[in-house]
């Protein structure tokens, strides 16, 4: 018997590569496309409206399709009503804000040349919508209708360069300090950008790694930047000077050192522990075998940075890893296409999640995009909890 498929949230008109939930709205916000080339597939940011309509059950409802020309937004990051979303080698930045109109008209209202979706939340299951594609808003619940003044404005900031490979520069990752003060990007060029924000002053511009950046994470106060890349290094940074290289591979002696690669790294903090720290990083085979290798997780204390413990997690590579605000992990991942494994094009990843609800009796509850072949969804489920306890305790 097969895996019983998850319903879709959502389904989008375009490749997804990138999922993101605002903070302060609960707005979901998904951006991909298909990029320069003419096939006729658009590129753009939506912006969701994510109800609870029964027990596990979640609407989703379009609320404004944000047209980003020919560039499709491969990443980006949230903060403040603030998109940075990577276009290429560029660094867009996006104020969007939630409007409302007073007439109640359905008419479609222009601001800075996008065209803001007003109404179309009242819309459910369009003609050409196949049973259980679109999740509850296929089933004609009317809790996916949205009060038809509510839009959607979006308008340009600004944009920088951040990412100058001479060959293909893509911008891969993208982040905001903690405090929202800095933009930190890392591209195919190994360097990492780090601009002052919102004033966009660029503050550092260093090369951190020999090849393409994987991730990067800032830790609260802003005293240490942990960068992965693909020449298997992870490098903790002060500022712009090396401070010091993990050796995750040390924790497990049988383990050569170039058998695996850093994919993602996070910081987290640790629950009734107001001084502690954790720094989680994930590890993925640098090539896939007949019998794949499990993926693993390290725990580092967050401050010293000494390996507190490794455990496997699972034959299917990684590709994404969220943690929440008291280093509850969500390690989940929705994977590579079978027999691809880690050498998909850095340029198409299949997955990316966001932890949209806290733990609750044994699983955890994710939305999250897939993008596999064809397929270009937002889907909401329960994933069981990951067998952690260990690695997640204090």
């Amino acid at each position: 018997m097969g895996k019983k498929r998850v319903p879709d949230v959502y389904r989008a008109p375009f490749p997804l590569y990138s999922i993101k939930v605002d903070p302060k709205t609960g707005l979901v916000i998904t951006a991909g496309g298909g990029g320069a080339s003419k096939t006729g597939i658009r590129n753009a940011v939506h912006f969701l409206d994510l109800q609870l309509v029964g027990e596990h059950q979640y609407s989703a409802s379009l609320l404004h399709c944000h047209d980003t020309d020919t560039r499709a937004t491969m990443n980006m990051a949230v903060g403040d009503g603030v998109i940075a979303a990577g276009q290429d080698g560029t660094c867009s930045l996006m104020r969007f804000q939630l409007c409302t109109q007073t007439d109640g008209s359905k008419a479609a209202a222009k601001e800075g040349g996008n065209s803001v979706l007003q109404g179309s939340a009242r819309r459910r299951a369009g003609k050409g919508d196949k049973g259980g594609q679109d999740g509850a808003a296929a089933s004609g619940d009317l809790s996916n209708i949205k009060n038809e003044t509510t839009r959607i404005s979006v308008t340009g900031l600004a944009e920088v360069q951040s990412d100058l490979n001479p060959q293909d520069p893509l911008q891969k990752v993208v982040r905001f300090s903690p405090d929202l003060s800095l933009l930190l990007t890392g591209g195919t060029d190994g360097h990492i950008r780090v601009w002052e924000f919102p004033s966009l002053k660029k503050k550092f511009d260093f090369k951190a790694h020999e090849g393409e950046i994987e991730d990067l994470d800032m830790s609260p106060g802003k005293k240490h930047l942990v960068t992965v890349g693909r020449d298997f290094a992870c490098s903790v940074w002060s500022g712009n000077q090396l401070a010091m290289s993990l050796k995750w591979h040390e924790t497990l002696p049988q383990m050569a050192e170039k058998t695996y690669r850093y994919m993602a790294c996070r910081f987290g903090k640790v629950e009734d522990q107001k001084e502690a720290l954790r720094c989680y990083t994930v590890q993925i085979p640098h090539k896939r075998d007949r019998r794949p290798p499990p993926c693993y997780l390290t725990k580092w204390d967050g401050k010293n940075f000494l390996p507190m413990l490794t455990a496997p997690c699972g034959t299917e590579v990684i590709s994404s890893l969220a943690v929440r605000v008291f280093s509850y992990l969500a390690g989940a991942v929705l994977l590579w296409p079978h027999g691809c494994g880690s050498h998909l094009p850095p340029t198409v990843p299949l997955s990316r999640i966001y932890l949209n609800h806290a733990k609750a009796e044994g699983a955890w509850s994710l939305l999250h995009m897939a993008c596999q072949h064809q397929r270009s969804s937002v889907q909401h489920t329960n994933f069981p909890v990951l067998n952690y306890n260990s690695l997640l305790s204090r």
